[in-house]
């Protein structure tokens, strides 16, 4: 198995969105939200980097209320309500909402978060910094529904390297569509 550095630099390669993969991504995201149930809770959505697919059109029509992630620079995370008010670079240089209360597990509907690459056991492969994978950690966070946004070129045909604080995602989503893990590391055998 080729170790993390080398997975990523792999899948960063493989890594191409189109506008019309874009929009198509765009376009399965809105469907799941739509199944989703919300009511008044958030969707935790991210701000794009170079190379992962950008959901802030969802701010653009009717949707539930929206979250960011607001990372500390030190390895934690937490979510706040995306409002009106202009974001602000947070820990890691990334653009979130500087003010406002951190969000509960409970008032989250899903999180969706993006990834250099997914295996069929819903293991993700981040870009090393372990704030979503301590974030869900916590059984709490555990529960809420996750999904992994990225190109299909980038689900993993082979398991991913997977540490024993690993939670498993919901599913993940790419311009084909939504899918989920059919096998996991038991193979159905608890």
């Amino acid at each position: 198995m080729s170790s993390k550095p080398t997975l990523r630099r792999h899948f960063k390669a493989q890594r191409h969105l189109g506008e019309a993969a874009t929009r198509s991504i765009q376009n399965a995201v809105a469907a799941l939200i739509d199944q989703s149930n919300c009511g008044n809770r958030h969707v935790g959505v991210y701000w794009p980097l170079p190379g992962e697919a950008d959901l802030r059109p969802l701010r653009e029509g009717p949707h539930p209320p929206l979250a960011l992630p607001v990372a500390n620079g030190n390895g934690r995370l937490i979510y706040r309500s995306w409002g009106e008010d202009p974001l602000q670079p947070d820990g890691c240089g990334i653009p979130a909402p500087a003010a406002g209360d951190a969000l509960q597990p409970d008032q989250l509907a899903l999180l969706l978060v993006p990834a250099l690459a997914v295996d069929g056991a819903g293991i993700r492969l981040g870009y090393g910094g372990g704030y979503y994978d301590r974030l869900r950690a916590d059984p709490a966070w555990a529960a809420v529904p996750a999904w992994v946004v990225l190109p299909s070129t980038c689900l993993a045909a082979e398991a991913l390297p997977r540490e024993s604080w690993d939670v498993p995602f919901t599913g993940w989503i790419t311009e084909q569509g939504a899918g989920r893990p059919a096998w996991g590391p038991h193979h159905g055998h608890h």
